[in-house]
């Protein structure tokens, strides 16, 4: 496999370049260091894959890199470069979700038209459903998101299925719930939860605590992401759950036994975007891909809270 990887300076994107050298292949990651947040935390998640032999990186946007040279010799696409987060995808920031999540998805789509590529596998969100599907959510059931961030994700999975249609680029869309581990944005919950508590600051809770989520130990996400690469069906639309749902509250007790310490709470109002509940039905991802997530979510948070107490020393 000669995979490129876009936003392989993220969370994600960093853990599977790091999969995907472990199992031979060679990887071009490419990253344009939005100021979303700090250089040096992508710097830092870059910092093994750099020793690699088989590992390239280029500082680009995707809206100005020379897609031809990138692409040439290219067997797999891993598009995982976006701008994330819900709640400032809102206002006048929203134009930044069209150009990176849209815009961007397009013009790699047309620059991946009439070349040998076995896969594209676009890295979507369960944020595209809303709060209309039925629990559990199955890919058929009509999104109908109540963010933009979740309307720009939906945006680019039909730009993957019409340049499937169209022009047969293989385009394998997956939509992750809630993905953690080491490396999580500090913008995300379990990490600001997690430095909070370090801190012995109270924990932000928006709204009444009984939400719940589906949690995607980032391992188990990277495994699936790699088996859609080969197995997953182009034109296709996977779920990538941890396969159980928790609400916020017993996350908040998972967090206070996992550290050891206390945790108290700053209860503010609900965040507009902010869906009620997550829980993907996975039957097509383990039938297809044979995913089956390997890693409770309380082991997930202590491997976590390790890596964070790590690099705050």
């Amino acid at each position: 496999m000669k995979a490129l990887v876009t936003g392989g300076a993220g969370f994600i994107g960093s853990h599977l370049s790091e999969r995907l050298l472990d199992q031979g292949a060679t990887v071009t990651a490419i990253d344009c260091f939005t100021d979303y947040y700090a250089r040096e935390i992508k710097e830092r998640n870059l910092s093994k894959s750099r020793n690699c032999p088989g590992f390239r990186f280029v500082e680009d946007a995707l809206g100005t890199a020379n897609l031809d040279r990138l692409l040439d010799g290219v067997t797999h696409v891993f598009h995982l470069a976006a701008q994330a987060g819900v709640r400032k995808s809102w206002g006048k920031d929203f134009h930044t979700y069209t150009a990176l999540n849209v815009d961007a998805t397009q013009v790699l789509l047309e620059a991946c038209v009439g070349r040998p590529i076995a896969r594209f596998v676009y890295a979507s969100s369960s944020s595209v459903y809303g709060d209309e599907a039925q629990l559990p959510m199955r890919e058929d059931a009509t999104p109908h998101p109540v963010s933009p961030y979740g309307v720009s994700k939906l945006a680019a999975e039909h730009l993957c299925n019409l340049y499937f249609v169209n022009h047969r680029v293989p385009a394998v869309s997956l939509r992750y719930f809630t993905v953690y581990g080491p490396r999580q944005r500090p913008d995300m919950g379990f990490h600001r939860f997690f430095s909070a508590v370090l801190d012995d600051r109270p924990v932000t809770q928006y709204g009444d605590g009984l939400q719940t989520r589906d949690f995607t130990f980032v391992s188990d996400a990277v495994t699936a992401t790699v088996a859609a690469a080969v197995q997953g069906t182009p034109g296709g639309v996977y779920n990538i759950g941890g396969g159980s749902r928790v609400s916020l509250r017993d996350v908040f007790a998972m967090i206070s036994r996992v550290s050891g310490r206390p945790l108290r709470t700053d209860v503010q109002p609900s965040q507009k975007g902010d869906m009620r509940d997550t829980y993907a039905d996975t039957a097509r991802a383990r039938a297809d891909l044979g995913f089956a997530p390997a890693t409770r979510l309380e082991e997930g948070l202590r491997e976590m809270f390790a890596w964070m107490e790590t690099i705050r020393r």
